[in-house]
This record gives C-alpha cells, structure tokens and sequence, in this order.
C-alpha cells in the first residue's frame, strides 16, 4: 500500500535522531551561547548562594555581639540606679543623627529597587548619596561623644559609669557604621561602571541589609540609653 521502498523502522529511527537534538543548536553560535547559560548557571549562581551565606552569618555574629554589649549595659546601668550620672541628659544631637539613620536604611532600601530596574544612574545617586549622609551621621556621633567627655570631665560623671559603658557602645557602632560607609562607596563606584543590573545585585541588597541592621541595633541601644539616663538634651 505504502510503496516497496517505504521502511517505517527507517521513518521512527530518523524522528529519534532529530528529536534528541537539542532546541537552538542549529548554529554554532546558539551552542557557544547554550554553554554561556550552562556555565553561569553552574559557576555564578552557586558563588552568589554562598556570599549570602556567609553575609548573614557575619550578621549573626554582630547581632550576638552587639546583644551581649547591651546586656552587659543593661545589667550594669540598672544595679546603678541612684548615680547622679543617670540624672544627666545625653547629647541631643544622638536624635538628630538617629533621623539620619533611618534616612540612609530607606535610602539604600529604594537602591535595590531602582537596580532591578536597572536605572543605573537613579541607583548610583542613592548610594553615594547615603555615603554623604553616613558620614555626617558619623560626624554627630563624634560630637556626642565629645559632649559626654566633657560631661565627665566638669564631674558629672566618674569616667567609668554610665556615661563611660555609653561612650564604649556609642563607639562600637560608630566603627561599624564606617565600615559601612567604605562598603557602600565601593558598591556605589561599582555600579556606575556598570557591574550591577536587574539580574546582579546581591552587594546592593546585602548593604542595604547592613544599614538596615545597623538601623535596628541603633534604636534598641537608644532605648536602653533612654531608659536608664536623664533622657536627651533638645
């Protein structure tokens, strides 16, 4: 019925074989850009997995050592309760650079937004902007703890009260919020060359979840100064 030539084992063995090719190998080209895909797939996805890994660690590790601070404050603050030293307001300029801390964590939150939509200039301006404004916070900081020093000096403070653990946790932070400020100035000149976009950001998001990190540790340390001082000089 089908012709003497006609051999249907021939037919299905010629369907396998052009059924086994892979889709887009028709060039060598689309096969130099399948084993591109293959390889990004395979080499950066995985080194992106482990850096996000070992970036919530190290934030495990600073909020362990941070809490233990705190605590340590605390205990010490509240056996202390009748020291003229908690009758003395802390610097009021530890507000002001508080309402710059929560500036810069919405600033850096609105940068990997705007890098995922890969508005290169938007998220560079952000950055370096939240660069400008770490470091006046870290200007503030200094200056409070100038006024402290000279709250203890006048003999409102023995140097090793209150006052004293305040200026130790003050300076703690100060000196993460630096570290802080180098990371997001490398990212901020990383991007405006073009290393970040809609697919590649994970340094961005992971500043931002340090400023915002350090944002919570903030106002958990300001509380506990509230709580067991005079309040804040306005």
């Amino acid at each position: 019925m089908f012709g003497s030539d006609f051999d249907p084992n021939d037919a299905t063995s010629d369907d396998r074989d052009q059924s086994s090719l892979p889709v887009g190998d028709s060039s060598p080209l689309a096969k130099q850009r399948s084993v591109k895909r293959r390889s990004r797939a395979v080499n950066q996805l995985p080194v992106d997995k482990r850096a996000r890994q070992g970036g919530w660690l190290f934030l495990v590790a600073l909020a362990v050592f941070f809490m233990a601070g705190m605590v340590l404050y605390g205990l010490y603050a509240f056996t202390r309760w009748d020291t003229i030293q908690r009758q003395t307001p802390l610097p009021g300029s530890l507000l002001i650079s508080t309402a710059l801390l929560l500036i810069i964590s919405l600033m850096t939150h609105l940068a990997t937004r705007s890098v995922r939509r890969d508005r290169i200039a938007a998220t560079s301006v952000l950055l370096l902007s939240s660069v400008l404004l770490a470091i006046l916070f870290t200007v503030l900081q200094c200056q409070a703890i100038y006024e402290m020093l000279l709250a203890m000096a006048d003999g409102r403070g023995t140097g090793v009260g209150i006052f004293g653990m305040v200026i130790s946790l003050v300076v703690l932070h100060a000196l993460h919020v630096l570290g802080g400020v180098i990371a997001l100035g490398i990212v901020g000149a990383l991007n405006t060359l073009g290393r970040y976009d809609h697919e590649r950001h994970w340094p961005i998001d992971f500043s931002a979840t340090y400023w915002h990190f350090l944002d919570l540790v903030w106002l958990i340390m300001l509380g506990i100064f509230w709580a067991t001082s005079g309040g804040f000089s306005i």
